[in-house]
């Protein structure tokens, strides 16, 4: 063993008899097992790094985003507020569907839904 693992290794042995391991939270039961095949496997660490870390790719939370938005729009009256609002969410929409490159919807996208009902009355 390298210098390291030594230090380590005594560094946890006196921490055991000191009790600090004896009320840790899931003790006495099984670890739970991530299942990461989807990920690369050269990406794995680095991927559990970023979630642990709290940070998400950007677009599941421009997806978040979308959805705290539609949420919101749910308790807004007609107003400023909600014309805004539905610009914001449009932008977001663009946004999410350029990022994972797939071809703009024009459906998804309730400012312009609302422009059409509005013509057609």
């Amino acid at each position: 063993m390298d210098i390291l693992a030594n230090i380590a290794e005594r560094k946890i042995q006196e921490a055991m008899a000191r009790g600090e391991f004896d009320n840790l939270p899931g003790r006495g039961k099984p670890l739970v097992q991530e299942d990461l095949s989807g990920v690369p496997e050269e990406l794995r660490m680095a991927y559990k790094v970023l979630r642990n870390a709290g940070c998400v790719p950007p677009e599941v939370e421009l997806v978040n985003e979308v959805q705290s938005l539609r949420r919101l729009l749910l308790n807004l009256d007609d107003g400023e507020e909600r014309r805004n609002k539905l610009r914001e969410l449009n932008f977001k929409l663009m946004k999410l569907e350029i990022a994972l490159k797939r071809p703009v919807r024009l459906d998804l996208f309730p400012l312009y839904q609302e422009k059409l009902v509005e013509r057609d009355k």
